[in-house]
């Protein structure tokens, strides 16, 4: 029984924890995040509490003192940082703090003139007990460094000189210096520990990353003098990756690559039935060609995809590859495991539906049948490409397989390849989606593209960072190839500007599909998503075209200042600031001196308009001292990142926004700043 009794002093509702330690939470390395617990104990005496961070072997990594967040329910706080990717984990140590004690109840008694001369020589004792290191019944201490022992011990003198008065006794005990000396040194009695409780952390592109999709058989495509096509490949999708990275994105996402197949095949805009040479949808993978494990033969051979990948990082970018776990009837595993796949009552096999949408042309997989093979066959597919240096996948739709495969399979690849990373593509109910992140996968995309209105973004983005980060790590898309939101019909290039500031800023991990530099713009009729969708046929560019918009310069310093501050690499510290106009968004971002990787205090406070068609205008209220700064006048000066333009700053400042000269500001808060 004695085993489930709970410590003198609890530390309980500890935070972060997923399903009671069974999964590890989330952590990324260099990145601050907080651990939290309800600490507290019988009658008045004071106590304390440290956030232990334990690195993989177990040894201590950081103690950090804890901080009460909530006074009257005994919320406790304390922000620390990983600073290598692995299994860590962490506890929360609790104590009676008797110096603690001491200040307050010498003080009122002092003050009142109660036992005052007793309050003193306990006040002496404590401090020679600590200057010592004498360690008493369920204490930890340790003998302080001489210089600080002498402050302890003149302090105790102090205490007990009767030539001065009480309070010149009691402000001895009570100086700075020895306050200093027993926070670094404190006397821990009654000390006791939680169970240490499951992080991972993870590379820091599983949470920082700018990705740029692309389909790179519209690179070089182009129509013959008949009005066939010719496809792209991956040798001219090379080319444009200077382009790609000249913006600032440090990650290119490649949708499917693999043989298409023609049972089925759609044409354009999801046709039913394919005209002569449509090129199909990637996603109907398989052919007599091959399958997940290989390359379109119209894209080349995997020399080119070597030669591609190479091009890639040599320009700094890493390469992500779809994972779309779906087969064309002409998949070789159709023929070879009709097991893996539902047959329907009139013999046929079931196609992919997500009503009203229906996918003739793919059947999904069934792991009720055989899902120890289809397991071994998803892992080698993932090896093929891992071997051939793709370290993201972006998983198609991972809500609709089970859960138990997505946490063996993530884990068997990390037990191996630690740095590979899994997004998952799942526009699905919150439990789903919060599950996927918390069995394995790195990244999530999010219900981002459908949130609009300032109430919205602003509830969202407090969700994503404060109560979903330890879960799932966000990725913030303003359309996809998938998705085109109806605010994005009509707003023009000023929508496709304040939703790129808003992607880029509010969330570590972003994505561009190409074509935003055109602002495209165009639904299909009755769907919300592109007309001439790239998904069924050919969408060749003329990249230059495209810089009348302007959306490509602002991609660019907005990658730019995400490369510049630690504060839009870091998901958990968001604060939202309010305004007085419904459509003027503010909110910053801030990492700390003592946690920064470039040990300087950052802060970037962004503010927005969410009108894409007329001016608004209204006062921001930021409260400076929430963000660590301080200012002798009430004022900062900021600099803006995207136009450079300098500005003076205080708690309430007047904003004016338009879509015709601009739509936005990230203001870079300028030193000095104190925390």
């Amino acid at each position: 029984m004695s085993e489930n009794l709970l410590p003198r002093i609890p530390a309980v509702e500890l935070f972060p924890v997923v399903e009671g330690g069974r999964l590890p939470a989330k952590a990324t390395e260099h990145e601050p995040f907080p651990i939290r617990a309800t600490v507290f104990r019988e009658g008045h005496d004071a106590k304390a509490a440290e956030a232990v961070l334990l690195r993989p072997d177990g040894t201590e990594h950081s103690r950090t003192l804890m901080v009460d967040i909530a006074p009257g329910l005994d919320r406790h706080e304390a922000w620390v940082v990983a600073d290598t990717p692995g299994a860590w984990s962490f506890r929360v140590d609790t104590w009676s703090d008797p110096y603690a004690t001491w200040r307050h109840d010498a003080t009122v008694k002092i003050d009142a003139g109660v036992d005052v001369e007793l309050m003193l020589e306990e006040g002496a004792r404590l401090l020679e007990r600590a200057a010592s290191g004498k360690a008493l019944l369920n204490t930890s201490q340790a003998a302080p460094p001489a210089p600080q022992r002498e402050i302890l011990l003149d302090a105790a003198h102090r205490l007990r000189n009767s030539s001065t008065s009480p309070q010149q006794r009691l402000s001895a005990g009570l100086s700075s210096r020895v306050r200093q000396v027993m926070r670094t040194h404190p006397l821990r009695d009654l000390l006791d520990r939680t169970p240490s409780m499951p992080l991972r952390v993870a590379r820091e592109r599983a949470l920082v990353g700018s990705w740029y999709e692309i389909f790179p058989r519209s690179a070089g495509a182009h129509q013959r003098e008949d009005g066939t096509w010719v496809s792209g490949t991956l040798a001219e999708a090379a080319k444009d990756l200077p382009r790609i990275a000249s913006m600032g994105f440090d990650v290119v996402y490649l949708t499917p690559i693999h043989p298409i197949g023609t049972t089925h095949r759609k044409g354009r805009n999801n046709a039913l039935e394919a005209a002569p040479g449509d090129p199909g949808s990637p996603y109907g993978i398989g052919s007599a060609e091959g399958g997940h494990d290989a390359i379109h033969p119209d894209l080349g051979t995997f020399d080119d995809f070597d030669d591609f990948v190479a091009a890639a990082k040599g320009l700094g970018m890493e390469v992500a590859l779809d994972l779309a776990l779906q087969c064309s009837p002409d998949h070789p595993w159709v023929q070879e495991h009709p097991e893996w796949f539902t047959t329907r009552a009139d013999g046929t096999i079931a196609y992919a539906e997500n009503p009203p949408k229906k996918y003739q042309d793919i059947y999904p997989l069934n792991f009720d049948n055989d899902p120890r093979g289809i397991y071994r066959a998803v892992r080698q597919v993932l090896q093929v490409w891992i071997d051939h240096g793709v370290t993201l996948f972006r998983v198609d739709n991972p809500h609709t397989k089970p859960i138990p495969f997505w946490q063996m399979m993530i884990a068997d690849v990390h037990s191996t390849h630690p740095d590979v990373i899994f997004l998952a593509e799942a526009f699905t109910r919150p439990a789903m989606m919060r599950t996927l992140g918390a069995v394995g996968f790195d990244q999530s995309y999010t219900y981002f593209t459908w949130r609009r209105t300032k109430g919205e973004i602003e509830a969202y983005l407090q969700e994503v960072s404060h109560e979903t980060a330890h879960l799932m790590r966000p990725a913030f898309w303003p359309t996809t190839h998938d998705i085109l939101t109806p605010q994005m019909w009509t707003g023009g290039t000023a929508v496709f500007a304040l939703r790129a500031v808003l992607a880029a800023t509010g969330s570590p991990t972003w994505g561009i599909y190409s074509g935003y530099e055109f602002v495209e713009n165009v639904n299909r009729p009755g769907f919300e998503e592109q007309n001439d969708n790239e998904k069924y046929q050919y969408r060749p560019r003329d990249w230059a075209a495209a810089e009348s918009t302007g959306i490509p310069r602002l991609l660019a310093l907005l990658n730019n200042a995400r490369s510049k501050h630690p504060a839009l690499r870091q998901l958990h510290d968001l604060r939202i600031h309010p305004t007085d106009h419904p459509e003027i968004l503010c909110f910053s971002k801030h990492v700390p001196a003592r946690l920064s990787p470039t040990g300087q205090a950052d802060t970037v406070i962004v503010v927005l308009s969410l009108n894409p068609h007329d001016t608004v205008e209204g006062h921001v209220h930021v409260d400076l001292s929430s963000l660590g700064i301080e200012s002798a006048n009430g004022q900062i000066r900021v600099v803006d990142e995207l136009d450079g333009e300098q500005y003076t700053w205080s708690s309430h400042t007047w904003v004016s926004l338009s879509p015709w000269t601009r739509i936005a500001h990230v203001l870079a808060v300028e030193p000095p700043l104190y925390d």
